[in-house]
C-alpha cells in the first residue's frame, strides 16, 4: 500500500513514520504548515510551524523516505482560525482541535491524499480501530492520558477508512522510548501545545486582539456587580480570573454576546439533565447504539445517556444524572465503553 504518513515534526508522528516504513508499506512523509511565523523563544511549542517543517523533512531524510510539504496556511486560516474567532463572538467556546480534525489535517487531508494516488494517511493520534457491529471504528487509546478519541468524533465516517493510528496500542513513554532507540533526532523534542495558533495566547487574548477590548458588566441574580474585560474572556464553570468578590464562590453561567453580559451564579446552578446538538456526526448508525456514554469536555468523565432525541431544534440528548458545566460550542462525543460512535457539536 501507498501510505501517507502525516509528519508534524514531533515525536509521535516521527515514530509513526518509523513504524509505518517498517511495515512494509511504500511512506510518503506528508507536513501541513500553518503558521509563516515562527515563535519566539524556546519556550513555547506549536504545531505546524516553520521549526516542525524543517524537523519533518530532517526526520523524513533519516528514514529514507520522500517528504512533501503542503502550504496550507490560508485553508487553515479559513475553516479552523476564522471558525474560532466567530463562535467565539457569538458567546460559544469552539473546540479548533476537533474542527482541524475534521476539516483540515485528518479527515480532509485523508481525503484529499486518497484523490492523488495513496492508500491511507497514518498519524499520530493516540486512537485505535477496532471492528464493532460489522463496523471499523476508533477506540480510545491503550495509554488514557494521552487518548485523542475526543478529538475526532467530528471526522466524518467515510474517511475513517483512509485512516490508520500506529500509536493506538502503546504509552507515549514506548513512544519516546522507540524513537530514543531508533536513534530519531527529534526523540526529546518537547510536545506542542494545544491550540497551535493561539501561539501561548489564552482564547479572550487572541480574540481581543481582532475586536478590541470590549469592557461589560458581570449579573448575578438579576443586578449588575461588577465590570468584565469582554465576555469572549469567559467560559462556562469559569471561576478564576474573574476579579470580582461576592463574599463566595461564583462561577460564569452563561454570556450574552449582544448585550455583552457575563452572568454568574452559584456552582448548584451549573448543572443540568440535558444538551442540545444541532447535528450529530455518527460513525455507526444510531438504531445499533447501546448503553452509551457522552464526554462533554475533553477531560471529563464520560456520562450515561438515558435517551437521545430528534427534534425541529436538533438532537436533545437527557442524561441519568445532570451534568455540570455544559458548554455551547463544545464537542460532545458518543461512545459504547472504548468505542467511539459519533459527536456533535453543543448549541445549548
Amino acid at each position: 500500500m501507498k501510505i501517507a504518513v502525516g509528519m508534524s515534526g514531533g515525536v509521535d508522528s516521527s515514530v509513526c513514520a518509523l513504524l509505518t516504513k517498517r511495515s512494509g508499506h511504500e511512506v510518503v512523509g506528508i507536513t501541513l504548515r500553518f503558521h509563516t511565523v515562527a515563535c519566539e523563544g524556546d519556550s513555547l511549542r506549536i504545531c505546524c510551524s516553520p521549526k516542525d517543517v524543517q524537523d519533518a523533512a530532517r526526520v523524513s531524510h533519516f528514514l529514507g523516505i520522500p517528504h512533501l510539504t503542503f502550504d496550507w496556511e490560508r485553508l487553515f486560516s479559513e475553516r479552523v482560525v476564522k471558525t474560532f474567532v466567530e463562535e467565539s463572538l457569538r458567546g460559544n467556546t469552539p473546540n479548533p482541535c476537533a474542527l482541524c480534525n475534521r476539516d483540515v489535517k485528518t479527515g480532509f487531508l485523508a481525503r484529499y491524499l486518497h484523490s492523488i494516488g495513496f492508500d491511507k494517511l497514518a498519524t499520530g493520534h493516540y486512537a485505535r480501530f477496532v471492528e464493532y457491529k460489522g463496523h471499523r471504528l476508533i477506540a480510545k487509546a491503550k495509554d488514557r492520558k494521552r487518548d485523542q478519541s475526543y478529538f475526532l468524533s467530528l471526522v466524518r465516517k467515510e474517511d475513517l477508512e483512509l485512516l490508520d493510528f500506529p500509536l493506538g496500542e502503546l504509552s507515549k513513554e514506548e513512544v519516546r522510548c522507540i524513537a530514543k532507540e531508533n536513534n530519531l533526532p527529534v526523540w526529546d523534542k518537547r510536545d506542542s501545545q494545544d491550540v497551535c495558533f493561539l501561539m501561548g495566547k489564552e482564547p479572550g487574548e487572541f480574540i481581543e486582539e481582532r475586536v478590541g477590548q470590549r469592557i461589560g458588566k458581570f449579573y448575578f441574580e438579576g443586578r449588575a456587580v461588577g465590570q468584565h474585560r469582554g465576555f469572549f474572556h469567559y467560559t462556562v464553570g469559569q471561576r478564576k480570573g474573574l476579579g470580582i468578590a461576592l463574599g463566595f464562590p461564583v462561577y460564569v453561567k452563561g454570556v450574552d454576546p449582544e448585550e455583552n453580559i457575563v452572568f454568574l451564579a452559584k456552582d448548584e446552578e451549573l448543572y443540568r439533565s440535558w444538551l442540545l446538538l444541532g447535528d450529530v456526526n455518527l460513525h455507526l448508525p444510531m438504531n445499533l447504539w447501546e448503553d452509551v456514554e457522552a464526554q462533554i469536555r475533553y477531560k471529563s468523565e464520560p456520562l450515561p445517556v438515558k435517551s437521545i432525541e430528534k427534534t425541529k431544534e436538533g438532537y436533545v440528548v437527557r442524561f441519568e444524572k445532570p451534568a455540570r458545566g455544559i458548554t455551547p460550542g463544545q464537542v460532545c462525543a458518543f461512545y459504547k465503553g472504548d468505542v467511539l460512535l459519533g459527536g456533535g457539536i453543543i448549541e445549548e
